[in-house]
């Protein structure tokens, strides 16, 4: 679910899982750049590729990944989370840099949970006003870095990025490492794998791997198998 349109700069969206009786497995994730949110109003879920274990009444932070990960999912499971933009956690919270929970998801403070009460009742309005209430404002800087990447769809330089916001490289992984909790080109490779999933999921193209891999600007189709391989744990053949 979308949030109300004040928010739209700061969050992608709301999600709510639920198992069900035919559940018992292992969900794969892919990395998108994003950190998120989520507290657990079910059984015990297991994270982090069975290192984490989230707790029922209990929220945590989700940080920015590189690789998959994987979560347990039972008939018990039920999640809601908050999937924010880059760059937005320390706009709304004042918490520790990202790159110190990159790959982790890490449990909140009391003081940073959601109420269990109001959740229950009305989860998407309650998020909505938790979140207009803590917002403050962006890095224009870094919101105009972002806006670059996304554009060329990760098929750039970092060196070319820092030039147009006048930066510096070295500025520039300093506001990522903070901020976003990967370099500036974990972060493209990230962007750029985005967009050659999307298009190898776009079944109204159907392009052969090779096209995808040369119009996403990877050296050849080895090289984009490599960087799926990298992200997903799979081949191109797998997904």
């Amino acid at each position: 679910m979308k949030p109300c349109q004040e928010l739209a700069a700061y969050i992608h969206s709301f999600w709510e899982l639920k198992g069900d009786e035919s559940d018992e497995q292992w969900e794969r994730i892919f990395p998108d750049g994003c950190p998120g949110i989520v507290i657990n109003l079910g059984g015990p879920v297991k994270t982090d590729n069975g290192l984490t274990t989230m707790d029922y009444g209990k929220t945590y932070v989700v940080g920015a990944m590189t690789s998959f990960k994987e979560s347990f999912v039972d008939a018990s499971a039920h999640l809601l989370g908050v999937c924010l933009k880059p760059s937005v956690f320390s706009s709304l919270y004042n918490y520790a840099s990202q790159h110190e929970i990159t790959n982790q998801t890490v449990e909140f403070d009391l003081s940073q949970s959601f109420e269990m009460g109001k959740l229950n009742k009305e989860p998407y309005a309650y998020f909505n006003s938790y979140f207009l209430d803590k917002r403050s404002s962006v890095n224009p800087v870094l919101q105009a870095v972002l806006s670059d990447i996304h554009v060329s769809k990760g098929n750039v330089r970092i060196f070319e990025i820092a030039k147009r916001n006048f930066l510096t490289v070295r500025q520039l992984e300093r506001m990522f490492k903070t901020h976003i909790g990967l370099t500036p080109k974990e972060y493209v490779n990230i962007i750029r794998f985005q967009s050659a999933l999307a298009m190898m999921n776009n079944l109204g193209q159907q392009k052969k791997l090779s096209d995808i891999a040369f119009e996403c600007g990877f050296y050849d189709q080895a090289h984009l198998t490599n960087e799926i391989k990298r992200h997903t744990g799979l081949t191109p053949g797998q997904l």
